[in-house]
């Protein structure tokens, strides 16, 4: 399914708009027009980033009391009540984020279906989901990446293998006391974390608290050990005779046992040796993944989000502008016209599969006033017309300072 992200970087956007072939019936752009867009697109990234500007200010506000890294410490401590609500506030915010920037939150369900079993390069674990106060996992783009495994047969040659992945996946946690957890863990803080070219069934990886769960072929071979033992205990006590036994354990019978108990606390103790030597070098495993595919964490989980949620929205506003203004027709277009063309001129020129999220560009670019509707259809002003607007804007600014993005929760 097509992902509503857009991966090009604005500058490159703005290159590729200024330098693209034109349209059957429409015009080659001059020098004069290449700039003139150029210097409108520019206007609207930096209208773009002071928007935002006001809502990192807003989510760092919202995160401080909760910031495991926080240096200085706000000066105000929180009521339980005040905290709890805090928190909730916090999450609600951060979804929304993550819907700015595309992502979309993986339920309970979904978790639980997802982590069945383990990669090859990862571990299965157990998540102790009453060990979080709060907990929401959200992801970005779902494909495949290509990896290399050993061959079962033939350990010493390798094999490509298709792995599912998501492009990008994110947690927000908040631990409460839990046995799973180190006794010195922080339970009051909120932490925040980021990830890339996550293989799907390995998302637990992401979550603390989880117990790794030995595999099948593993717990065989340990067990099987103290099977053994106790099975030759068995047999060594049937040997002797019923009499022989309820008289007391003579010298006799003791010697005779000496071997079998000898087994039992020698294998008893392989086996739990094995257990945790094998349980280390599955943490040692666990660790090693994530430090792979770790992008950020707490704080600056929310700048590089805000930070993509602000190009993708420069993105939708430049290309819904940029396609009604140099191909539109002059009596306009309607969206779904508008749509069309903007995913199919993306998937021909720069095979992008891209589900183009139209109504939400054409309510800001309306909102903006750049573009103007009659009925179903919609016609871009003049550039001029669209810098004058632009320019009306930073006075409101000036004035009122800028809207907020996100509502309050």
């Amino acid at each position: 399914m097509p992902e509503h992200y857009i991966p090009v970087r604005v500058t490159d956007l703005i290159g590729h708009l200024c330098a693209a072939p034109p349209a059957p019936h429409a015009p080659d752009l001059s020098a004069d027009d290449r700039a003139a867009f150029g210097n409108f697109a520019g206007a609207v990234v930096a209208h773009t980033h002071t928007l935002y500007q006001t809502e990192l200010r807003r989510l760092k506000d919202a995160y401080a009391p909760f910031d495991p890294d926080a240096d200085p410490k706000p000066l105000a401590t929180l009521s339980d009540e005040a905290r709890a609500a805090a928190l909730e506030q916090l999450v609600d915010t951060f979804a929304r984020l993550m819907r700015r920037a595309n992502f979309r939150r993986l339920s309970r369900p979904d978790l639980e279906q997802i982590m069945a079993g383990a990669s090859n390069w990862g571990v299965d674990l157990d998540v102790a989901w009453d060990a979080f106060d709060k907990i929401d996992v959200f992801y970005r783009g779902k494909g495949t990446s290509v990896r290399k495994r050993r061959k079962t047969f033939r350990p010493w040659a390798h094999e490509d293998v298709d792995v599912p992945t998501f492009a990008r996946a994110a947690v927000i946690f908040k631990a409460r006391p839990h046995y799973r957890l180190p006794e010195d863990a922080d339970t009051n803080s909120v932490f925040l974390k980021l990830f890339k070219d996550v293989p799907q069934v390995d998302v637990e990886m992401l979550l603390p608290g989880g117990r790794v769960v030995m595999p099948k072929l593993a717990r065989l071979k340990l067990g099987g050990s103290v099977g053994s033992s106790v099975g030759y205990v068995v047999w060594k006590l049937s040997n002797f005779s019923v009499s022989s036994l309820l008289g007391g354990f003579t010298t006799n019978v003791l010697l005779a046992l000496y071997t079998p108990l000898a087994l039992i606390g020698g294998y008893g103790y392989k086996t739990w040796y094995a257990f945790h030597s094998s349980r280390k070098a599955y943490e040692l495993q666990l660790a090693q993944s994530l430090y792979h595919h770790v992008l950020d964490n707490n704080s600056g989980v929310m700048f590089r989000l805000l930070d993509e949620a602000e190009e993708q929205e420069a993105r939708e506003v430049l290309l819904a502008y940029y396609y009604l203004w140099r191909y539109g027709d002059p009596n306009g277009w309607t969206a779904e016209e508008l749509d069309f063309s903007i995913e199919t001129d993306l998937c021909e020129r720069l095979k992008l599969d891209v589900n183009f999220e139209i109504v939400d560009a054409l309510g800001k670019l309306t909102r903006g006033g750049l573009i103007e509707a009659t009925g179903d259809r919609y016609r871009a002003v003049p550039l001029p017309a669209a810098r004058e607007r632009l320019a009306e804007l930073w006075q409101r600014y000036a004035d009122h300072g800028p809207p907020d993005l996100l509502p309050p929760g």
